[in-house]
């Protein structure tokens, strides 16, 4: 069985000059007008403003590594493995939108594991506040789709610059044919994130869009998202189906 293997993608993304010159219009500082329920922004609008969005952080690791590479020799390992990651992250993301827009899906699988790995790295949250639990083989699971890889990413980034340092605990499980992706942390202002994950159309501005963005794949994948506040932690469970 393999993670996502035949979910369909969204529709193409047409006119996708037109809408990046859209969206760079949008974000210039001016005094914007009342927008009316016609001029929402279309899910084609969010994809590009989702793709913008997610590609901030590991354009600004991949800058900050390949500036670091003359410094100290003992480091140099370190820097090049963290530019490779985010290379690898930022190939993902290209291929996810090549395949939103038409493109013939290229073949390969990878391991939940190292898709795992592979977000960690993108996402920037250091080891020490993170916790991975992986249970039922779930490990082991065949991912063939660059949007799950997203969605841990975008889970971890944001657990990582909203966090205010807090630990994170990240759960995989394998149970009835479905994969549990559960992301717990303390701290959380659950009526603000639960509303940004409720919300079915993309927001207008880029608050909120990482967790719109994960519903959005989520749903797409065939998938479900749920949560839970007990105590002081939230947890927020994407669940996925094993093909």
């Amino acid at each position: 069985m393999t993670l996502a293997a035949d979910a369909p993608f969204s529709k193409p993304v047409l006119g996708l000059l037109d809408d990046l010159a859209r969206v760079l219009r949008a974000h210039l500082p001016r005094r914007r007008p009342r927008v009316d329920a016609d001029d929402e922004p279309t899910p084609e609008d969010a994809v590009l403003r989702a793709l913008c969005h997610d590609m901030r952080s590991p354009l600004a690791s991949l800058e900050a590594a390949l500036r670091s590479l003359d410094g100290p020799a003992d480091r140099t390992r370190e820097m090049l493995e963290l530019a490779r990651a985010q290379t690898a992250q930022l190939a993902s993301m290209l291929r996810t939108a090549d395949a939103a827009g038409g493109a013939v899906p290229r073949a390969g699988r990878r391991l939940l594991c190292d898709v795992v790995v592979a977000s960690v790295a993108a996402a920037g949250l250091p080891r020490s506040l993170l916790t991975v639990e992986v249970l039922d083989g779930a490990g082991d699971v065949p991912v063939a789709d660059a949007r799950v890889q997203r969605i841990l990413t975008n889970l971890l980034e944001n657990a990582h610059r909203h966090g205010e340092g807090r630990s994170v605990r990240l759960r995989l499980t394998l149970r009835g044919g479905w994969v549990r992706l559960a992301l717990t942390q303390g701290g959380v202002p659950v009526d603000r994130v639960v509303g940004h994950l409720r919300q079915s159309r993309p927001p207008m501005d880029l608050t909120g869009l990482g967790l719109w963005s994960v519903r959005r794949q989520t749903l797409e994948l065939g998938g479900q998202l749920t949560w839970d506040d007990v105590g002081d932690a939230f947890t927020l469970t994407v669940c996925l189906p094993d093909r």
